[in-house]
């Protein structure tokens, strides 16, 4: 099988960041798991990946430590190898550890999951490679599954996979477009370390469109008015001094926009706020004003004006000659300031996870988990297959509140929600 040789890869505008922000309190990991009809054979796991790596060369890379810059190159250690799951998702990576491997693969009962260090790949590039291995683990298992179902393992990989996408489609204005720049913090009790809790709740799709429509709404829409509604109910009710805007932080997959088969980072997130001092908000304003900021911020022109803005700092003739050693820690700075300030929450929704018959017949459902935030505060995430979806909170903070009323406001719009936590 022929494959995309490099000796090595500059990171993506992405990366760079994630790269030099890891450690051990951050995690930017993500886990997408498949809930199987069957118990997990491990053994046919381990032939699957062995026969999925090859052909997904981006994902089968390490992290070097340049003198300016951290950079990718393929790894030549054995692995990865598939692990019996624990309890401790998406622990941080540590570049040294695990032969290097930026990416897991582990097993519990029915459950399939698949870990990723994001500076590797963005949610989308991830599930492609998900899918193919899904794929073919069914077929080691005897399952006819036809190539068309997913990637070909036996095709080689195109070079667009590994493509900077950022750098070929940043244009020449550069700008910002975060209008909140410090956002309430719904920060809390940090857990001992590395204590990391997760509530999934399922919630049948057909009654999600069903409210999200009658409000005008998408079902991401819909859902971040709800999670924006219940921090403002929460700031209020923690009476604070000063009232600050509630602000989400969106992830926005860029592919449908700009045209790229790059399977590496190619998001930009859009932040939809709204302002406590302005007035009080019904969930229909909400919805309607998540609306409308997603379609003012989410367009091409300006997704390609914020992107823009990343790639000129990461090719700035000064910071280029900065050592990694200080520059680490300017970026570590800089992101506490772009990325953690302006926003209340991350809610990310990778979109429908759609299978060919072939495959669903053999999948009950998926899950999402985002690894934790750089401060005691949830991260929230979604992810829809078949008739459900599935939506997550996770992160350190001993308190619930956020995610208990959460699920208990879908239930008052009339949903049936089924939920599970690791929670003692």
């Amino acid at each position: 099988m022929a494959t995309v040789s490099t000796p090595w890869y500059r990171m993506d505008n992405a990366s760079v960041m994630y790269s030099a922000i890891q450690r051990e309190d951050y995690s930017a990991i993500y886990r997408f798991s498949a809930f199987m009809d069957r118990e997990v054979d491990p053994a046919a796991l381990q032939r699957a990946v062995d026969r999925a790596m090859p052909r997904f060369p981006g994902f089968a890379v390490r992290i070097r430590r340049g003198f300016f810059w951290h950079y990718f190159e393929p790894n030549p250690s054995p692995g990865p190898f598939v692990r019996e799951d624990s309890a401790d998702f998406c622990r941080p990576v540590r570049f040294g550890e695990d032969n290097g491997w930026l990416v897991r693969f582990l097993h519990y009962g029915r459950r399939i999951s698949l870990e990723v260090f994001h500076a590797v790949a963005d949610g989308a590039g991830a599930l492609v490679f998900f899918r193919a291995l899904l794929a073919e683990y069914l077929r080691q298992l005897g399952e006819d599954i036809p190539a068309g179902c997913a990637v070909d393992l036996d095709s080689p990989p195109s070079p667009g996979e590994l493509e900077d996408a950022y750098l070929r489609h940043a244009g020449r204005v550069s700008r910002s477009f975060t209008q909140v720049k410090r956002a309430y913090q719904d920060l809390g009790t940090p857990e001992p370390f590395y204590t990391f809790n997760v509530t999934m709740g399922f919630v049948p799709i057909a009654q999600l469109k069903e409210r999200a429509s009658a409000l005008g709404g998408t079902v991401t829409e819909y859902l971040s008015a709800v999670l924006i509604k219940l921090l403002l109910e929460k700031q209020r009710q923690e009476r604070v001094h000063r009232q600050r805007p509630v602000a989400l932080g969106i992830p926005v997959n860029l592919r449908p926009y700009f045209p790229t088969e790059t399977l590496r980072n190619f998001i930009m997130t859009v932040q939809v706020s709204a302002d406590p001092r302005l007035g009080d908000y019904s969930l229909p304003e909400l919805v309607s004003l998540v609306r409308c900021q997603m379609r003012l911020y989410a367009t091409p022109q300006n997704l390609r004006a914020v992107m823009t803005r990343g790639v000129k700092l990461q090719y700035n003739p000064l910071l280029q000659l900065i050592p990694s050693v200080l520059k680490n820690p300017i970026m570590l700075r800089s992101y506490r300031t772009s990325g953690v300030r302006p926003y209340t929450a991350t809610f990310t929704n990778p979109g429908y996870f759609a299978l060919p018959p072939e495959m669903s017949a053999h999948i009950e459902h998926m899950e999402v988990i985002l690894g934790q935030a750089a401060v005691a505060r949830p991260h929230i995430s979604a992810i829809g297959y078949g008739g459900t979806m599935e939506i997550t909170f996770s992160g350190t903070q001993q308190e619930n509140d956020l995610e208990r009323e959460f699920f208990r406001y879908l239930v008052r719009e009339g949903m049936h929600v089924r939920v599970e936590s690791t929670r003692g």
